[in-house]
């Protein structure tokens, strides 16, 4: 059973992983409108594993006997020019995700929930694949410059890592 704290918390997070989708799915859209076809196809991708993400905690809470909310999510916002900058405000908001999985770490350890403690370390290390995945695409980016994307665009899902149980 979880704790009125954790399970508000938890919920919470289903806001912020729906959320994380929808910001995806509408840099998707920006990418494939600007021309970027293996770019969209990458956060199409993430799009779905962000869902797969928002899943995870409704039915963990579920089965915890607690009772998982789904809420409205908010209108995703961002303004980019570029994709250098696209995938900057991917990073940063990558961020602010492994921020909220910390906080749920540092809860459940607070409230001796130590079966939670353990589900939840999956999203730790899902989060360090994220962020480390967005630096390697920032890198590569780094070296083919704005000018010349054509062979980064077609090239792209081959630096995508599969979530944790999607295969590799």
């Amino acid at each position: 059973m979880l704790s009125k704290k954790v399970e508000n918390i938890l919920n919470k997070q289903i806001e912020k992983e729906g959320y994380s989708s929808n910001l995806y799915l509408a840099m998707a859209s920006w990418a494939e409108n600007e021309g970027y076809k293996g770019i969209s196809d990458w956060l199409y991708a993430q799009t779905e594993e962000e869902r797969m993400h928002m899943l995870k905690f409704i039915s963990y809470i579920n089965e915890k006997d607690g009772k998982a909310i789904i809420p409205a999510f908010e209108k995703p916002v961002f303004k980019v020019k570029t994709v250098k900058e696209l995938f900057d405000a991917v990073l940063k908001h990558e961020k602010f995700i492994t921020a909220s999985i910390n906080d749920i770490v540092e809860l459940v350890l607070q409230e001796k929930d130590f079966s939670t403690y353990s589900w939840v370390q999956w999203f730790v290390t899902e989060q360090i694949e994220e962020e480390a995945n967005v630096r390697a695409i920032l890198d590569k980016l780094k070296l083919v410059g704005e000018a010349n994307l054509y062979l980064f665009d077609r090239d792209i899902m081959t630096l995508r890592t599969p979530a944790a149980g999607e295969g590799a």
